[in-house]
């Protein structure tokens, strides 16, 4: 059941790998058709090791930042982290119009927004598999997804999260045998206006570490967004408890 909560991912599926570098980065990417965010058109984009996909330029910063960011960077962070994929994992990313891919994630998207009619032309998705943190000495990784989505019109993000076992590199003051501490990933995403943005509740903060455990939608470990023209739909309050993990909000 966990495993189809990603999309599929990997060589075997078209996908491209980022290069085995400490804060890297794909590159620009041009994209086939314009990606809609915040009301303004995108039409090329970065997957960054940190877990960070960007529109107007790379981001390897590694401590993540509060929401709103002050310059300006429009972005989404399925998980803003100091990920290092020389020490473990790969970054996968793949543009496509793969019929089987966009007949589930419509299924998806419309099981979630019955009110909207959408069908998707075309997605983006990026997937950290197993990633290693920077200063690791475990072998804990973690493995999370974003995919952009859109009918031309109409545009959608979904984050899934498979398994996360650390929240924190050393460099931002984590521990370098569990990965906690410090100053813990932020998912989410910011609009580049300085003003509008959204933090997944528990972003920042130790609690981060259930994402698996949290969503908006009723699938736990799933977040999904309408972002052409963002509207919040179906957001908890309350940030995921750390202690009991068993009452956590879905």
């Amino acid at each position: 059941p966990a495993a189809s909560l990603l999309y599929p991912y990997g060589v075997d599926q078209g996908d491209q790998k980022t290069i085995k570098l400490d804060d890297g980065t794909s590159g620009d990417l041009a994209l086939a058709v314009p990606f809609t965010f915040y009301g303004k058109e995108y039409q090329n984009l970065y997957v960054n090791n940190n877990g960070v996909i960007s529109f107007d330029a790379e981001v390897s910063q590694y401590t993540p930042d509060p929401f709103p960011l002050a310059d300006g960077r429009p972005f989404v962070t399925p998980f803003w982290a100091d990920v290092d994929n020389v020490r473990g994992g790969d970054v996968f990313y793949r543009e496509t119009t793969d019929p089987t891919l966009l007949a589930r994630i419509t299924q998806n998207i419309n099981q979630y927004f019955p009110e909207i009619p959408f069908a998707a032309t075309w997605a983006f998705v990026a997937t950290w598999d197993h990633v290693a943190y920077y200063g690791s000495v475990s072998n804990r990784g973690n493995t999370f997804q974003a995919a952009l989505t859109t009918d031309t019109k109409t545009s959608f993000i979904i984050l899934n999260y498979w398994d996360i076992q650390w929240t924190t590199g050393e460099a931002s003051g984590g521990d370098a045998e569990t990965g906690l501490g410090g100053t813990p990933a932020h998912a989410g995403f910011n609009s580049g206006d300085e003003k509008n943005f959204y933090n997944i509740p528990g972003s920042q903060t130790e609690a981060v570490i259930n994402i698996t455990k949290t969503s908006n939608v009723k699938v736990p470990g799933r977040w999904v967004f309408q972002v052409d023209d963002f509207k919040v739909t179906g957001v908890p309050t309350e940030p995921p408890k750390v202690a009991d993990i068993n009452n956590c909000w879905l």
